[in-house]
């Protein structure tokens, strides 16, 4: 009986040291996984931190170059339009082409002369090229023809301007090198028309070739889609 009553109790001895240590480990691997855990979401703090960081930098960015260009072309005699929101250089087609024409009229070459090297310095001044991801010649037309038509011509009128930019007739061929690999050219075709101050359609108004730059927003958005999991 005795020895009976030995095995059990040595039995609930040696299971009451079980269960401590399985708590134990129990414990030790939960404190394990909240480490970890906290450890993720201080980097992701500072990842998100850092990408805010650079977002502000963007945005201030893009205040100051809409600023410098506004304050440099919006009293221009060449009747330069500047939208204050996105910076965009807007001009009458007139300047460089005549009506139904992608070839640039002869006095053009001295507009863009003078015009390509103050509106480049701007973009690509110190502090201010590493965020420029593209500058973009666009080109667009009014409802004369079909949407092909149009289509085709504003893309010759953008590109026009921008085989000159990158020609040996251009004075400052310093430029080119910075500007290579960001040029692009863009056809709208009468898709984005504009309208008179009552509100109608504008034929005049429509034709016209504008300037953009698209700073390095995407790559922002890829950096975020990275932090998100996604």
């Amino acid at each position: 009986m005795n020895n009976k009553y030995q095995k059990l109790f040595k039995q609930e001895e040696e299971e009451g040291r079980f269960w401590p240590s399985f708590t134990d480990l129990l414990t030790t691997i939960l404190l394990c996984f909240m480490l970890i855990f906290i450890i993720m979401m201080v980097i992701k703090s500072l990842q998100i931190k850092e990408m805010k960081h650079t977002i502000d930098q963007i945005m201030g960015v893009r205040a100051e170059l809409v600023q410098e260009l506004h304050q440099t072309f919006s009293d221009s005699e060449y009747e330069i339009e500047v939208d204050k929101n996105t910076g965009a250089i807007i001009f009458d087609t007139e300047i460089l082409f005549a009506y139904d024409d992608a070839t640039l009229k002869k006095e053009s070459y001295v507009f863009l002369d003078e015009f390509i090297p103050q509106y480049l310095d701007i973009l690509l001044a110190s502090g201010h090229e590493e965020y420029i991801a593209e500058i973009i010649i666009e080109g667009h037309t009014d409802r004369d023809g079909d949407y092909l038509y149009n289509l085709e011509l504003a893309q010759g009128r953008a590109y026009s301007v921008a085989a000159y930019i990158m020609s040996e007739k251009f004075p400052y061929p310093n430029i080119q090198q910075h500007v290579e690999e960001k040029l692009t050219v863009n056809s709208k075709s009468y898709s984005d028309f504009r309208t008179d101050e009552a509100g109608d359609y504008s034929a005049e108004a429509s034709r016209r070739v504008e300037f953009k730059f698209r700073l390095k927003d995407e790559e922002i958005l890829n950096k975020t889609r990275e932090i998100l999991g996604e």
